[in-house]
């Protein structure tokens, strides 16, 4: 034997730096709800593995808070016939059924965006009091890291305002960020 120790010449405790780095590693099994997007959701994966800024949506346009890009938040919602919203939103339900709530963004740089949510929620982005179209979405049931994702064509430098709708839960992860080449 040569003086090398360990199995087939590995270092003593080198195994314990590999292990070290394994709870980190998130993959996604075949069972595993999230693995069925079609998308790359590797990045909105990443962000929602995160520790969430906790922050009380508002219940009309003014004072609601303002969102940063690239950061997870668990918005405490509020129950939807007190929301006064901007403008309708897209998805009807009936005013005493579900949360909502509105939050702000303004971005540093135009582009196409993402909003994730851990859960079922209707989301619209307006700007200047107009609302922007999604240019395509994406949902999972069963998964919560994230459950549903909506891209947007955004502009910078305009203080954007998203109204979340029809939530059944009171609270709801939220994320904006870059989407993929952007």
């Amino acid at each position: 034997m040569s003086g090398r120790s360990g199995a087939m010449g590995r270092r003593p405790g080198s195994s314990l730096v590999l292990l070290a780095f394994l709870p980190a590693i998130v993959v996604a099994g075949p069972d595993d709800p999230c693995a069925a997007f079609t998308w790359d959701v590797g990045h909105e994966r990443a962000l929602f593995a995160a520790t969430a800024e906790l922050l009380a949506a508002a219940a009309a346009p003014n004072g609601a808070p303002a969102l940063k890009p690239e950061r997870l938040y668990r918005l405490q919602l509020i129950a939807q016939a007190r929301v006064v919203f901007a403008v309708p939103p897209g998805k009807r339900r009936p005013p005493a059924d579900g949360y909502g709530g509105l939050a702000t963004i303004t971005l540093e740089t135009p582009g196409r965006y993402r909003i994730s949510l851990d859960q079922p929620a209707w989301v619209d982005v307006l700007a200047n009091g107009a609302v922007i179209a999604a240019s395509g979405f994406e949902g999972r049931p069963g998964c919560h890291a994230p459950h549903k994702i909506v891209e947007f064509m955004l502009p910078a430098g305009v203080a954007l305002t998203l109204q979340l709708s029809a939530s059944a839960a009171p609270a709801v992860q939220i994320a904006v960020s870059r989407a993929p080449g952007q």
